[in-house]
């Protein structure tokens, strides 16, 4: 499959689309084999999403020239071309999941088993949206079909795409709400909890606060720490989960000390969006180790069987706080509420918290955007939505490595509809 992007994902080592569209047992194994081309390895949209992101917003450093894809990446400009196997892998791992999770989709809808099918077109809408909102990040114009030609669409449609998938899945769960048999033999998540949390986080991200605020107020977050952060309740937040033989790919290159780590202990930042000297979060994301010791990530890569969050309980308040703030007529006092959350919160089910003091304010609305960037880049270190959130708001273009992706040439040999690269 990565040998090029002509979009033709059939895998003779899994059940063909055939069967797959006739059988629940296929379409289960199907759908467990999204989450696999998600999450997995260093092919997997997971692992080159933080990468990609971490080295073009000044988050991670590198550490072996000899990486010659992080290598462009890190140094940025003209450096990283369609040549580059990071936005590469993301960008074929994307289309994959999207490929598959539309087959599982359109077999689910022809079950007779109306709540088993809803559980596996909730599933995979995860990752789907997930994959969507992934290429709308990094890329300027993105196909949200599959075929070979496909038309390209403006990125904010293919946020918008997400959350079309979103609402369908929402939908015929509503209608039909998943199986206990669905859950016990395939779903490892809260697919309702994620999906509203993805809606949420693609509405801010096209400009739609009112559907923001809406998703984020719909996102059920604990208040009670699990013994074991990989146990999944019903108001739990959904963590993609691994093992010893399906590792943690984030954890498993950072243990290397070979290819990145942390920009330096303030996460990259400078001058007014330094964290605070007594900012629980920063010990949390980083630590002193080694011999000679040196800085290296921590947070959700300290363990190859660790877990990593689909989504933060910190960044629905923080979208919640942003949307406020964007409103054609601001409610600066209730986004300051919501903010304050996120800095006087002591740990949530992850462990994250900053433990500050609330801010009182009162701020002028550039000024409390400038904080909420601030406690977002803090909160969601090396979680892949950065670089996003630098364009979003407005930050010096001097901040980063890349504003947008080139487009990989395998797309642009096989796609005539590829459009021009971006200059930055």
């Amino acid at each position: 499959m990565m040998s090029s992007c002509k979009k033709d994902f059939e895998d003779p080592s899994r059940a063909s689309t055939e069967v797959a569209l006739g059988s629940s047992q296929a379409l289960s194994a199907v759908a467990m084999g999204v989450n696999r081309t998600y999450t997995l390895s260093r092919t997997g949209v997971l692992f080159n999403s933080v990468t990609a992101s971490g080295f073009a917003s000044n988050e991670l450093r590198l550490l072996n020239a000899g990486n010659i894809p992080e290598l462009q990446l890190s140094t940025g400009g003209s450096a990283v071309d369609g040549t580059n196997t990071i936005l590469f892998n993301m960008w074929a791992s994307s289309l994959k999941v999207i490929d598959e999770s539309n087959k599982v989709i359109a077999g689910a809808e022809a079950l007779g088993d109306k709540n088993y099918a809803a559980g596996l077109i909730g599933y995979v809408t995860v990752f789907k949206a997930l994959s969507l909102g992934t290429l709308s990040s990094f890329w300027e114009k993105v196909p949200v079909t599959i075929g070979k030609a496909a038309p390209f669409v403006d990125r904010m449609d293919g946020y918008k795409a997400a959350i079309a998938a979103i609402d369908n899945a929402l939908t015929k769960i509503t209608a039909n709400p998943i199986s206990t048999q669905f859950n016990s033999t395939v779903n490892n998540i809260n697919i309702v909890n994620a999906l509203h949390a993805l809606k949420a986080r693609y509405a801010l991200f096209s400009g739609q606060y009112a559907i923001a605020l809406s998703e984020a107020n719909a996102v059920v977050t604990p208040t009670v720490i699990p013994p074991n952060k990989n146990t999944i309740t019903s108001a739990d937040i959904s963590p993609f989960k691994f093992d010893a033989a399906n590792v943690n790919i984030i954890a498993s290159v950072a243990s290397s000390n070979n290819v990145f780590q942390p920009t330096d202990a303030n996460l990259g930042l400078t001058g007014t969006l330094v964290p605070d000297a007594n900012d629980k979060r920063i010990p949390f994301y980083t630590i002193m180790a080694g011999s000679p010791a040196s800085l290296r990530m921590a947070g959700f890569a300290t363990s190859v069987t660790g877990s990593f969050p689909i989504f933060l309980p910190g960044e629905i308040p923080l979208i919640k706080a942003e949307a406020y703030a964007r409103q054609t007529t601001p409610d600066l006092n209730s986004a300051l509420t919501e903010l304050n959350k996120v800095i006087t919160k002591t740990t949530d089910v992850f462990g994250v918290g900053a433990s500050l003091t609330a801010l009182t304010g009162p701020y002028t609305q550039p000024q409390l955007l400038e904080l909420i960037y601030k406690h977002r880049c803090i909160e969601l270190f090396a979680s892949g939505l950065k670089l996003e959130d630098m364009r979003r708001f407005g930050r010096p273009v001097a901040e980063m490595k890349r504003r947008f992706m080139p487009y990989p040439f395998q797309e642009r040999d096989n796609n005539p509809n590829t459009p021009a690269n971006p200059t930055f």
